[in-house]
């Protein structure tokens, strides 16, 4: 089966399996206190969804420079939302292994979607 090029970002499987965090993240987060609505609440959410966002926002770009910029900052949105996961866990706000597992497994897709684009010829 022969590599088809994605026409569009939701078809990168390193977008989808991100795109399906957030939703993760933002059901697991529904259950923090409400105190919480301002703080890690709102950081958490904010930071998992820079990370689909940036890969899409990528995509579109034109040199492998700008391409791989976007997706630093989504490696760098990533590594935020493991330190709230680790606060959510330490503050007891719920059991959250299962999303550091779906985050390791985006992580290496970014990476080896980072190293296709450097090792591409257009």
């Amino acid at each position: 089966m022969a590599n088809i090029p994605a026409k569009s970002f939701q078809d990168l499987i390193v977008w989808q399996k991100s795109h399906q965090l957030v939703i993760s993240i933002y059901n697991f987060s529904e259950a923090f206190p409400r105190k919480e609505m301002f703080g890690l609440t709102s950081q958490l959410r904010r930071a998992i969804i820079s990370i689909p966002a940036n890969i899409a926002e990528g995509f579109k770009k034109r040199g492998k420079p700008d391409k791989i910029r976007f997706l630093n900052i989504a490696q760098g949105s990533l590594e935020e939302c493991r330190y709230y996961l680790i606060l959510a866990k330490d503050l007891d706000y719920g059991n959250n292994n299962n999303l550091f597992e779906d985050m390791e497994e985006v992580s290496k897709l970014i990476e080896a979607y980072s190293k296709a684009i450097l090792t591409s010829y257009s």
